[in-house]
């Protein structure tokens, strides 16, 4: 891992223009260790926009406002992960039927958006009681390649 950040923040939308401002600040700071091209990181943080809503508006929705969400960054030589921890009860996300194209459907678009917008997305409960949204885009580039 070359780099890592930290950040928590109560449970509420308001935040969300620091918790992506603070993702574009880490992206400048390690702008020549990032391979990815603005458009990349643009979908990138709006990944972590879509988790950190969902986290709040429906892990959290019956907890109180102070409810930490946990954010971490983690920079590799061949990957960005984003890392999103909420406290709220666990769900399947693979359970969300797919919206067929042209048809209306509450909810569960935000799943889908997610999987087109990373290379890898996964959420389950950890160990403590926490569930974490795992968000991965990885630089095609620079990854081994396995025969």
């Amino acid at each position: 891992m070359l780099e890592q950040n930290h950040l928590r923040v109560c449970s509420d939308l308001k935040l969300l223009n620091q918790v992506q401002d603070w993702f574009e600040d880490f992206c400048l700071q390690h702008s020549g260790q990032i391979p990815w091209s603005e458009g990349q990181l643009y979908r990138l943080n709006l990944a972590l926009a879509e988790g950190f809503t969902n986290a709040v508006r429906h892990a959290h929705q019956a907890l109180p406002r102070e409810t930490a969400i946990d954010i971490d960054l983690l920079l590799w030589s061949d990957r960005i992960e984003i890392r999103i921890w909420d406290r709220g009860q666990p769900f399947n996300p693979d359970a969300i039927a797919e919206p067929k194209p042209g048809t209306l459907q509450e909810g569960g678009y935000g799943w889908f958006l997610l999987r087109r917008l990373a290379d890898r997305v996964v959420y389950e409960r950890a160990a403590d009681g926490r569930n974490c949204l795992l968000i991965v885009k990885s630089d095609k580039n620079r990854q081994e390649v396995k025969t």
